[in-house]
């Protein structure tokens, strides 16, 4: 049962956009899917309460802020958000359950700064080599000196780079309803699926 971690201690990097985009993609693969919120906020828990049910089902498990538990038998693909400020024990608590880790960042030097000690935490980790790290730049504009500044920033921590995404509404107003690009006619979101085409492939890895 893969455990899918989106992580970063910086807040508003967009982690419950990713975290509920990537358990729709394993729903439309036709997998039991889990999401899980360790965050206060309770973001993910609540897009889950505006998921029609027409929709193909995610279903959610009860955590607390002070506890991390295993997922009910018959899950088959866990994802887990979590919140901005994680560390101490609820990280090591969030590590020791995953199996790939996924770092949302955004174009921004306080994003850079933040995320590089995270990632050195990470890879100090004593779970470290039993996990996949992986990077996903959020509300990107490519015809930006900021994207090119994280650009440079990716290439030089020999992590893989899984998408970079565009900042658009599409999210937004998808996760109005509940839904994800997965959920939606591919033709409406062309331009977003293509930026996951190597997120996913990685996923399905």
């Amino acid at each position: 049962m893969p455990v899918v971690v989106i992580a970063n201690p910086k807040g508003g990097v967009g982690k419950s956009t990713l975290s509920t985009n990537v358990a729709g993609y394993f729903a439309s693969r036709g997998h039991s899917v889990m999401l899980g919120d360790a965050d206060r906020q309770q973001s993910s828990r609540l897009w889950l309460g505006l998921r029609p049910p027409t929709a193909r089902p995610i279903h959610t498990w009860e955590l607390t802020a002070d506890h991390l538990a295993r997922p009910p038998k018959g899950t088959t693909h866990v994802v887990l958000d979590t919140p901005a400020g994680l560390h101490g024990w609820r990280f090591n608590d969030v590590i020791r359950m995953a199996d790939k880790v996924i770092v949302p960042l955004q174009p921004s030097v306080f994003d850079i700064f933040a995320t590089r000690s995270f990632l050195d935490e990470l890879a100090t980790h004593r779970h470290a080599g039993k996990m996949q790290v992986g990077l996903v730049g959020m509300r990107v504009d490519s015809r930006t000196i900021s994207a090119d500044k994280l650009a440079d920033f990716t290439q030089g921590l020999g992590l893989p780079v899984l998408a970079m995404l565009r900042d658009t509404q599409n999210y937004i107003h998808l996760a109005a309803r509940g839904l994800t690009l997965f959920d939606v006619a591919p033709g409406r979101v062309e331009k977003d699926l293509a930026q996951w085409e190597g997120l996913c492939r990685w996923l399905d890895n």
